[in-house]
């Protein structure tokens, strides 16, 4: 009665082994119960070791020790049930106690070994593993244990962990010499080994050597193929397959992808959706990054449409994607809806909603979301810190960026690349330069990146020797640079008058580098040739570039003629302009200014009548400074603050102090038609003055008074704020539209070359 039962037992056990999960706990449980009261004890090992292993596979491993260490006559199969559950379990010194405690082994034994330390990270010691294994002269069954093909398959998956060559080289030896070279549990791996090692040839032969390939096989060569950036060979891959798999298309779609070919990638996934093939979270993810890249808008909307009809919607991986696509496609308050209407988030989820902000230029909404994130118990990764301290440099917020500088340090994620480089970007953008090379410094490793911060900060200072000091010294360290680093380098050549300098790096961004110059490079080269009063060699540059100027580039133009009074160019400029951007108020504005210093009101007063017609609205121009975690906003004569009077009050004696210094209003900038001395008093109350006066009341005297403006310093203004910073002997920075300058005992970090 008792060999029947005991077989019953048995398989209903090795069901609920195949199963797992809480239900087969819960049968396990209910079995071992029924062997308890119905069978003599002991009960068979042979079914102890079912039982065993249904505990093991349903994750109650503390009742499968219990049982194993309860168990009268353990044999090899026990041992080696209760090994792969500790190896699963990644409880790597109880793996090898038991390992080291087994009388016998055999090439189980090994495996269990071996993948509980690849699986827990530890891929030398799982070689380590596997040589113990070769000298192994144990013999189990009248045979010498030997490696099977889970043992190979399990080692090139080390090999390939690990990077090393020439062990995977050895290993696909012993394949070879132990005859599992045909089977794809072996050749699949290999083929991805050999990819990922940048041995794409090697990985080709395996594939092309090995019969009767499987999916598997097919989709880990076209995975290869695409990480090695062989797009053509990968497609001819994908062509040749009788049959395809959700997985086949997933990864073209991701692939392609990931070499920049969206739209290829789009035009894959409507093939993928024709033939009618399963999408999954990783197909949506990869499509969506497609469509963001993109900034197709319409047809990410689509898929988005698509997923709330597959019920994806409400998958934390696609919502993710869906709020990274939507802020890539600048639309923020779509990205916030899906972001809001998420049931349940994650790091990623909320990283992606911080960086949606930080890229649309809502850095106040980026610091609010992380800290929502924080009150969600949520703890931010090196990421998702970088990205928050990224967002308080572009609002050049460094109260708010000194704070997460401190959370850094305290959570330790000041030592990640992207948490240092995020810093040395804050403080090199909110003015403190030292602070910004001090962090750089004290970095043990540099990119690309932390170069490109640093280079950009000395730039937006104008400090061109120390700009292009550091620019030779990462040539110097091999670091490469790119096409960000050579803005850095450019812009701080033409903001301190290096003509021939800049026009060398920019020849050589192009011939030494590779570096396909965009809009911003031309701008700058613009900027360089027009800051010199060269307007001459500006228009023949920009005749000589392959594509016309885009509205920054145009729009400096026009600011150097205006300058330097140069109807005849100034007119070109703002024509194009206005055929590049009709709805930019720089070209009326600016031409305005030139007409006005001419005295040629009529001229004004139409272009003041076309801007109204055309419903052209110029950007006021305010300045703001933080004082206690506030921000105080002033326009020019403005009014409304609580402490006005005191403001205008110090204002009124700083005029006072610095006429008796020898200031000298400049009413250049005015351009209303109206008595000088009425163009003083608009001078007086410009809004940086009114930050200025606040920030002298308000600030300590032992700090910087820190202003930023959304336009460009007035001549005046940066004049005045010289005489400023002399009569009361403080630090005074102001950020404005296009650099930094630093004010310190009347004299300007720009030289006055802005």
């Amino acid at each position: 009665m008792s060999r029947p039962l005991c077989n019953h037992y048995a398989a209903l056990l090795s069901s609920t082994a195949a199963a797992g999960g809480r239900d087969g706990a819960r049968v396990s449980g209910a079995v071992h119960c029924l062997v308890l009261r119905t069978l003599p004890h002991p009960p068979p090992t042979y079914l102890l070791n079912h039982l065993l292993a249904a505990y093991a596979r349903s994750g109650r491993l503390p009742l499968a020790r219990r049982l194993f260490d309860a168990m009268p006559d353990p044999n090899l199969f026990t041992r080696n049930a209760l090994l792969s559950a500790l190896a699963r379990a990644r409880l790597l010194p109880d793996m090898e106690r038991l390992f080291a405690c087994m009388p016998e082994r055999d090439a189980v034994s090994y495996n269990a070994l071996i993948a509980g330390f690849s699986g827990a990270g530890a891929p030398a010691r799982a070689a380590g593993a596997y040589q113990a294994l070769l000298r192994e002269e144990a013999v189990v069954d009248g045979a010498r244990v030997k490696p099977s093909r889970i043992t190979m398959s399990g080692m090139v998956m080390a090999a390939s962990a690990l990077g090393d060559r020439a062990l995977g080289r050895q290993v696909h030896c012993q394949i070879l010499r132990l005859g599992f070279g045909a089977y794809a549990f072996t050749g699949s791996p290999l083929v991805d080994m050999y990819a990922k090692m940048g041995l794409i040839g090697d990985a080709k032969r395996v594939f092309d050597e090995m019969e009767g390939k499987n999916v598997v096989m097919y989709n880990t060569m076209i995975t290869g193929l695409l990480r090695c950036k062989m797009v053509a060979e990968a497609r001819g891959v994908f062509e040749a397959m009788a049959d395809r798999d959700s997985i086949t298309w997933t990864t073209m779609v991701t692939g392609l992808t990931q070499n920049g070919l969206q739209s290829e990638a789009l035009d894959v996934f409507r093939r993928m959706r024709a033939e009618g093939v399963g999408i999954d979270q990783y197909t949506f993810g990869s499509i969506l990054t497609a469509c963001g890249a993109l900034a197709a808008s319409e047809e990410g909307k689509q898929i988005h449409a698509y997923t709330i009809r597959t019920l994806y919607d409400d998958n934390i991986f696609v919502g993710s994607a869906l709020v990274d696509m939507y802020s890539k496609c600048r639309n923020i308050r779509l990205a916030e809806a899906v972001f809001r209407r998420m049931t349940c988030k994650n790091i990623i989820s909320w990283t992606a909603m911080i960086v949606g902000y930080g890229q649309n230029g809502c850095g106040e909404e980026a610091v609010r979301v992380f800290s929502e994130m924080q009150r969600d118990g949520i703890k931010p990764d090196d990421f998702t810190l970088g990205s928050v301290i990224s967002s308080c440099a572009n609002l050049a917020s460094l109260e708010e960026g000194a704070q997460f500088h401190c959370m850094a340090l305290v959570s330790g994620l000041r030592p990640y690349i992207t948490v240092s480089n995020a810093l040395v970007t804050l403080y090199g953008k909110c003015g403190s330069i030292e602070d910004a090379h001090r962090l750089f410094d004290e970095m043990p490793f540099h990119d690309q990146v932390s170069w490109t911060a640093l280079v950009s900060g000395y730039a937006q200072f104008g400090k061109a020797k120390e700009t292009m000091d550091l620019f030779e010294k990462m040539l110097l360290k091999g670091v490469k640079p790119d096409g960000v680093t050579f803005i850095g380098v450019l812009s701080a050549c033409s903001r301190s008058g290096l003509v021939e300098k800049g026009r060398s790096y920019f020849h050589s961004m192009q011939k030494d580098h590779g570096i396909v110059p965009l809009d911003d490079h031309y701008t700058c080269m613009i900027d360089l040739y027009s800051r010199s009063g060269r307007l001459k060699e500006a228009e023949e540059f920009i005749r000589q570039m392959p594509r016309c100027p885009d509205a920054i580039g145009w729009a400096t133009l026009l600011s150097a003629c205006r300058l330097r009074g140069d109807m005849e160019i100034g007119k070109w400029a703002a024509e194009n302009l206005l055929k590049t951007d009709p709805q930019n108020p720089a070209s009326y504005v600016l031409l305005c200014s030139m007409h006005a210093s001419k005295g040629e009101w009529s001229e004004v007063a139409q272009l003041r009548r076309g801007m109204r017609d055309r419903q052209v609205k110029k950007e006021p121009g305010c300045s703001w400074i933080k004082y206690k975690n506030k921000v105080h906003i002033f326009s020019a004569d403005d009014q409304s603050h609580p402490f006005s009077g005191t403001i205008y009050e110090k204002l009124q004696w700083l005029n006072s102090k610095m006429v008796e210094e020898g200031y000298k209003p400049d009413v250049s900038s005015v351009l209303h038609d109206v008595a000088d001395a009425e163009k003083v008093h608009m001078l007086s109350n410009h809004s940086e003055k009114l930050a200025i006066a606040f920030g002298l009341i308000f600030v300590p005297e032992d700090m910087p008074i820190r202003v930023v403006k959304n336009l460009r310093v007035c001549v005046d203004c940066h004049n005045a704020t010289k005489f400023i910073s002399k009569i009361t002997g403080r630090d005074i920075l102001v950020r404005d539209a296009v650099r930094f300058h630093k004010f310190s005992n009347g004299i300007c970090s720009c030289g006055d070359f802005w």
